[in-house]
């Protein structure tokens, strides 16, 4: 770490360490110069730590033997690995958790790290176990090279997963979620984005055993049907947030009975060919949903995006990207019922709704920000 780095979190910490004990003391700032000693140093990087990559965390404990001593007896600082787009980051893993500070690591992210293999997987799994007892998040995404041999390796080791992500990675099947399932009891949040291989054999698994999951993303998952996704729609009625982004062969039969998730607020349905205006209006029964993405579903019509509406009066997000079947009509009932909620609104390629400047779209919602999603 270069000297000016380290300064600048001395720095930070030093006033964060004052700024603690003025509030606790209820004085007001003192005008003289604190003088700092050995033992001030370490403890107010406690503070300030929490905030310091993991990077130039590492790189702190090379400055002094008790400055190395005090982070490392301090566990919070070392609950999360993060390895995205490393280069070796299968021998980086096994080395860290091989560490006495990460026994108590939460979170692992290898997003588009490479050289992580099955085998690493195994050997976190026969060697490293003990710290991934307390592991709450993986984020596998990218990783290519992984299939279902490592992921109920390192699945067999963490128990208390909550949030699992392993997006576009085809070597993944129905089996490698099927080890998921059946070795992470608590998952809430499920990311299978880009999983091409996966079937309607992996949702009934899903469906059967977290019936509590709030969160799950199953874009371009195009084996699925409207048979597989009806059982998590019936079972998982926890879903807050469901990506079914471009699985255009998805039918009615799936959008209605998307009405059955009283808690769903984050809805991707871009690409939906064949959502119609009735399949749209039983979605519309999803009171609390704030983002849509409605992009491409070349079905709808005014009909849909009224009851959406006039039911979902919470709504913040909204893409009509691409509708032809659209008009003004839709933005004067929107403005009307939602106009103090709405931030983003995405209407061009609506060759049905009369261009507007930003000024004009702003008269009809105040609170938008956002003109434009897709490009």
């Amino acid at each position: 770490m270069e000297v000016q780095t380290l300064t600048y979190y001395l720095q930070q910490a030093r006033e964060t360490a004052k700024q603690q004990e003025m509030e606790a003391k209820e004085i007001e700032p003192p005008q003289t110069t604190t003088t700092w000693n050995r033992e001030t140093v370490p403890e107010v990087m406690k503070i300030v730590s929490t905030k310091v990559p993991q990077r130039d965390l590492i790189s702190l404990l090379l400055v002094s033997p008790w400055l190395y001593r005090t982070l490392t007896s301090f566990p919070p600082l070392w609950m999360v690995l993060d390895f995205r787009e490393m280069n070796k980051a299968g021998d980086r893993l096994i080395a860290a958790t091989s560490l006495p500070r990460y026994q108590h690591v939460k979170q692992i992210n290898l997003e588009f790290a490479q050289d992580i293999e099955d085998k690493h997987l195994e050997v976190l799994q026969s060697k490293c176990s003990v710290s991934l007892q307390k592991l709450e998040s993986l984020n596998l995404n990218g990783c290519q090279k992984i299939s279902d041999k490592g992921i109920d390796a390192i699945t067999s080791t963490c128990s208390k997963l909550k949030v699992f992500s392993i997006y576009w990675n085809v070597r993944v099947t129905d089996i490698g979620i099927k080890h998921v399932v059946e070795n992470c009891k608590h998952i809430v949040d499920l990311n299978l984005s880009g999983c091409k291989t996966i079937s309607d054999k992996a949702l009934q698994i899903i469906a059967e055993n977290h019936k509590d999951l709030e969160s799950l993303n199953l874009t371009r998952c195009v084996k699925l049907t409207d048979g597989g996704l009806q059982q998590i729609l019936s079972k998982c009625s926890s879903l807050q947030s469901l990506n079914l982004y471009a699985l255009s062969s998805l039918t009615d039969k799936t959008y209605k009975k998307i009405s059955s998730l009283p808690h769903l607020k984050f809805l991707d349905l871009c690409g939906a060919q064949n959502l119609s205006d009735e399949g749209l209006s039983c979605i519309a029964r999803c009171k609390n949903i704030v983002s849509l993405n409605l992009s491409w579903c070349v079905r709808v019509t005014d009909v849909g995006v009224v009851a959406i509406a006039e039911g979902c009066t919470s709504l913040e997000f909204l893409s009509l990207f691409g509708i032809v079947g659209v008009t003004d009509r839709c933005l004067e009932v929107l403005s009307r019922f939602c106009s103090n909620t709405v931030t983003t609104l995405d209407v061009n390629g609506c060759v049905g709704i009369k261009r507007r400047s930003r000024d004009e779209l702003l008269q009809l919602f105040p609170r938008l920000r956002c003109f434009k999603v897709h490009s």
